[in-house]
C-alpha cells in the first residue's frame, strides 16, 4: 500500500489534487483512471534497450513518479491497482485476451482490474492499453454502455471468452478483449510479462512504442513514425533525427533522454 505522501506524490504526477478523506467512489475513481491515462504514458522504451522490468509496487511507483516515466500494461495497471487499494476500492486483477484485430484467438497477456467502490458498484478499470480504448472505468455488468470522448465501449459476455468489451466501429460492435473472473496475484504476471520482454514473436522488443491519450484522442510514436490522433485520421509525420525524437519524447511524453 502506498502511503499518503507517496498519494500526494502519485495525485501531482497526474494532475490532480490529493484529499487523505476522499471517499473511494465511482466519481474519484473515474477521474484518477483518466488522470492517469493522459499524463502517464504508455511505453516500451526499457524493454527495446534491453533493460528487465520490475512490477514490484515500490520500483513503478520509483519509475512511474519518481523519475517521471510510464510502462506498458503489466505496469500501469499494477501500479494503478495498487494506488487504488491505497486510496480505499476493493480491487482485483485479472488476466485478459487482446482481442481487436486479431484473426485466431491469442494467449491472456493483457491485465486487467475490477475495482468496487464505496457504493458497492463495480467498475472494469484500464490505464495499460497504447491504442484507442476507454479513459474511464466501464461498470462491470452485462449490457453496460459507454461513450467516452467519442467513442463508444459495451460490455459483453459469452460462452467462451467469458466477458467481452467491445468498441464501436463502423457502425458495429467489435471485439477489443475479453477476460475471466479468475484472480490473479502481482506474482502471475511476472511470467507473461517475461515472454513480452524477451518472445521473438512478441511485439513489443523491436521498436519505441509510446501513447498517451488527449480528450480528442491520443499522440503515438511507432518505431520513426509520430502521429496525434483526432477520430480516424491522424496528423503523421516521420522522425528524421534523434534530436527530433528527443525532443518529440521530452514535449509530449514527458520523458527526457
Amino acid at each position: 500500500m502506498y502511503t499518503t505522501e507517496q498519494l500526494t506524490a502519485v495525485f501531482r504526477r497526474i494532475g490532480l489534487a490529493y484529499s487523505p478523506d476522499a471517499a473511494p467512489t465511482p466519481e474519484l475513481l473515474s477521474d484518477v483512471q483518466y488522470a492517469m491515462a493522459t499524463h502517464v504514458p504508455y511505453e516500451n522504451l526499457d524493454i527495446v534497450a534491453g533493460i528487465p522490468l520490475s512490477l514490484d509496487y515500490g520500483d513503478l511507483y520509483d519509475k512511474i513518479v519518481t523519475r517521471h516515466r510510464g510502462g506498458y500494461c503489466f505496469e500501469l495497471n499494477g501500479f494503478l491497482g495498487e494506488v487504488l487499494r491505497s486510496l480505499g476500492y476493493k480491487v482485483i486483477e485479472v488476466m485478459a485476451r487482446y482481442l481487436r484485430g486479431e484473426t485466431e484467438i491469442p494467449m491472456r497477456r493483457h491485465r486487467v482490474l475490477l475495482a468496487e467502490a464505496s457504493d458497492g458498484s463495480r467498475w472494469i478499470a484500464d490505464a495499460g492499453i497504447g491504442q484507442a480504448a476507454f479513459k474511464r472505468p466501464l461498470r462491470f455488468e452485462e449490457g453496460a454502455e459507454a461513450e467516452i470522448d467519442g467513442e463508444t465501449y459495451r460490455v459483453g459476455h459469452e460462452p467462451f471468452f467469458g466477458w467481452v468489451i467491445c468498441d464501436r466501429h463502423n457502425g458495429a460492435w467489435r471485439r477489443f478483449y475479453s477476460f475471466t473472473e479468475e484472480v490473479q496475484l502481482n506474482i502471475d504476471y511476472i511470467m507473461p510479462s517475461f515472454w513480452c520482454e524477451h518472445a521473438p514473436e512478441s511485439p513489443f522488443p523491436g521498436a519505441p512504442m509510446l501513447s498517451i491519450k488527449t480528450a480528442e484522442g491520443r499522440i503515438t510514436v511507432d518505431g520513426d513514425t509520430f502521429r496525434i490522433w483526432h477520430g480516424e485520421t491522424p496528423f503523421e509525420k516521420q522522425i528524421e533525427s534523434e534530436e527530433e525524437r528527443a525532443e518529440i519524447y521530452r514535449k509530449y511524453f514527458g520523458i527526457a533522454r
